[in-house]
C-alpha cells in the first residue's frame, strides 16, 4: 500500500471515493470545469465563487485546548479554546462526511529556508481549493512527494455544516487548530483564505520555537541585495507595494526571519485585485493568467473579461497565482536581513503622515498597536464603511502566542542589524473617509523608492506634535504640501480635533500591554 494512503488511514480518512493525487494545475483547472466550480476568465484564469463568506471568519476559529499547548497559547477574543471532545466528535463527523466522496490531496511545504520548512498536507473536497493550495503553498518535485511525510495536515470540508448547538461552534463554519495532533480542520466555508491563514497560524506557534521570527509582511530586494519588509493588514498595500518592477519579490506576505536572513513561507501570492489597475500594478495585472485563481471577480457574461471594478459580489476580490508570475520575482524565497522596514497602515481618518521615520521605541509601539482601518469586505460580517482597528503586530488574528513574544523578537533584530523603520500611510490625505481621498499610488511608491534607496535620510525633518514620529519636509517625485497632513485639510482646526481623537485611540489601546519597558510605553502619541 502507498505510504501516501497509509497517511491518509492514520489521520481516519478511509472509504474515500476517488482520490486525486498532487494533480497539475493543467489537470485540476480542468477538473474544476468539469465540476462546474467555477468558470475560465479571458485571461485563462480560474474564476471562482465562494458563496455567502467572501472573506475570512474570525469568530469561528479555534484552537483545540490540550496540556501541551494551554500555558502557552494567548487565550482571548482571537485565540478561543475548544474542547478536546467537542472536537473529537466534530472530526468524527467530517470524516463520515467525507467518505465516499473525491478528494483531492496536495503534499507540499510551508517554508521556504530548508532548515525551517514545515511539511504539510493539504485535502480538499474541491477541485480549485486544491489548485488554490497547490499555487499557494511551496511546491515540492515528484521525487520529494514519494518521501514527503507531512508535519501538518489541513482537512478542508466546505459542505459540511456545523450545528453550533450539537458542535459548540459559532456559526456553520469553523476554522481549528489541533496544535498537539498538527491537524488542521476547516468547514462550512469556501473562502480559500482560511486554508493558507491556518497554516501560517500554525508556523507563528512553531517557528518561534526555532528561533525564528514569524512576519505578516511582503518582502522584496534590490539589485544590491538590500532587503525591505513591508507589514500590514489586508488592503493596505503589502502586495501591490512589494510587486516593484525595479526590485525582486521574495513574497507578499507572510515571512520568516531567522539568524540568516528572511524567508518566504509561501510559493504563491494572495492580491486583492479590487480595482486592479494594469497601470499601477502591471505586474500584478500580468500575473493573472492561466493557472490563476479568481475569487468572486465578475465577469462579463459574453467576453469573459473580468471586470476588477465590480464590487457586486465583495470589494474583497480576490487572485492567488504562484509567485513565479511574477516577472522578475526570487522563485527560491530566501534573501539576506532587512535594511528597510515598512509599517503600512491604511488610516482612514486622515491623521497619519504619509510617511514618517520611526526610532526604536516608536517602532515596537507601532509594531505592537498595529493600527490601519479595515476596509469593506475583508472580513465576514463587516459593513460597507472602513472601520478602525488596532492588530497587534500587524496580524493578531495570526497569532498564537503573547505579542510579547513577537515584539521581543522584532526588537532583537532591529538591534542586531540596523535596520531604518518607517510608518507609511497608505490610506486618506486631505480628509476623512468620505471627504478627503485616498493617496495616489504613485506618490507613495515614491516615497517608498525614497526610503528603501536612503535618500529620505539626507533630508529635513520636524517632529509631528502629537505621534511624535518625524515626517520628512521633502520627499522626491512628492509635492511638499502632500507631506503634511494637516495643511491637506480645509479645516486644520478640525485636523486638530481628530488627530487628538484618533492618539486617544492608541493610548486606550496600548493599555492593554502591561509588561513593556517605559521606554516602548511612552513612545506613542501626546496629549500634553
Amino acid at each position: 500500500m502507498p505510504q501516501s494512503r497509509v497517511g491518509l488511514q492514520e489521520q481516519g480518512l478511509v472509504n474515500l471515493g476517488r482520490m486525486y493525487w498532487n494533480l497539475c494545475p493543467a489537470v485540476l483547472v480542468e477538473l474544476a470545469l468539469a465540476r462546474r466550480e467555477g468558470i475560465l476568465a479571458s485571461t485563462g484564469a480560474l474564476a471562482v465563487k465562494t458563496g455567502a463568506r467572501t472573506g475570512r471568519s474570525p469568530k469561528d476559529k479555534f484552537i483545540v485546548e490540550d496540556p501541551a499547548s494551554r500555558d502557552q497559547i494567548h487565550w482571548g477574543r482571537v485565540n478561543r479554546p475548544f474542547p478536546r471532545e467537542q472536537f473529537e466528535a466534530l472530526y468524527t463527523q467530517v470524516l463520515g462526511y467525507l467518505q465516499g466522496r473525491d478528494v483531492f490531496v496536495l503534499d507540499a511545504m510551508a517554508g521556504a529556508d530548508p532548515r525551517y520548512q514545515v511539511p504539510i498536507r493539504v485535502v480538499n473536497e474541491l477541485a480549485w481549493h486544491n489548485l488554490f493550495a497547490r499555487q499557494l503553498f511551496r511546491r515540492i518535485s515528484v521525487e520529494e512527494q514519494h518521501a514527503h511525510r507531512p508535519e501538518y495536515t489541513v482537512i478542508a470540508a466546505p459542505g459540511f455544516q456545523a450545528d453550533p448547538s450539537r458542535h459548540g461552534t459559532h456559526s456553520e463554519a469553523f476554522v481549528i487548530l489541533d496544535l498537539e495532533r498538527k491537524l488542521i480542520l476547516i468547514g462550512g466555508t469556501r473562502y480559500a483564505g482560511e486554508m493558507k491563514k491556518s497554516v501560517f497560524s500554525a508556523l507563528n506557534y512553531e517557528l518561534p520555537r526555532r528561533g525564528v521570527f514569524p512576519m505578516h509582511c511582503a518582502a522584496n530586494v534590490g539589485p544590491e541585495g538590500d532587503v525591505a519588509l513591508f507589514f500590514g493588514l489586508s488592503g493596505t498595500g503589502k502586495t501591490s507595494l512589494s510587486a516593484d518592477p525595479k526590485r525582486r519579490l521574495i513574497g507578499d506576505d507572510e515571512h520568516g526571519w531567522s539568524d540568516d536572513g528572511v524567508f518566504n513561507f509561501e510559493g504563491g501570492c494572495y492580491a486583492k485585485c479590487f480595482r486592479l489597475s494594469p497601470k499601477y500594478e502591471p505586474q500584478i495585472w500580468n500575473a493573472l493568467c492561466f493557472g490563476a485563481v479568481l475569487e468572486n471577480v465578475i465577469l462579463d457574461p459574453e467576453t469573459h473579461v473580468p471586470d476588477y471594478d465590480d464590487d457586486s459580489v465583495t470589494e474583497n476580490t480576490r487572485a492567488a497565482y504562484p509567485v513565479e508570475f511574477i516577472e522578475n520575482a526570487m522563485v527560491t524565497g530566501v534573501a539576506g536581513h532587512p535594511t528597510t522596514v515598512l509599517f503600512l497602515a491604511a488610516d482612514a481618518f486622515g491623521i497619519l503622515p504619509p510617511i514618517a521615520r520611526l526610532n526604536r521605541n516608536q517602532a515596537l509601539y507601532h509594531f505592537l498597536s498595529g493600527y490601519t482601518a479595515k476596509l469593506a469586505g475583508t472580513e465576514t460580517g463587516m459593513g460597507d464603511e472602513p472601520e478602525a482597528t488596532f492588530s497587534t503586530c500587524f496580524g493578531a488574528p495570526f497569532l498564537p502566542l503573547a505579542p510579547g513574544v513577537y515584539a521581543d523578537m522584532l526588537g532583537q533584530r532591529l538591534d542586531r542589524h540596523g535596520s531604518r523603520v518607517y510608518l507609511v500611510n497608505t490610506g486618506w490625505v486631505g480628509g476623512p473617509y468620505g471627504v478627503g481621498s485616498r493617496i495616489s499610488i504613485a506618490y507613495t511608491r515614491a516615497m517608498v523608492d525614497a526610503a528603501i534607496s536612503g535618500r529620505l535620510e539626507g533630508v529635513a525633518w520636524r517632529t509631528d506634535p502629537v505621534f511624535g514620529i518625524e515626517v520628512p519636509t521633502e520627499c522626491p517625485g512628492v509635492p511638499t504640501e502632500i507631506l503634511d497632513q494637516r495643511s491637506t485639510w480645509a479645516s486644520p482646526s478640525e485636523y486638530d480635533h481628530r488627530a487628538r481623537e484618533l492618539a486617544e485611540r492608541f493610548i486606550r489601546n496600548f493599555a492593554q500591554f502591561k509588561d513593556v519597558s517605559k521606554e516602548i510605553s511612552q513612545a506613542g502619541p501626546r496629549l500634553g
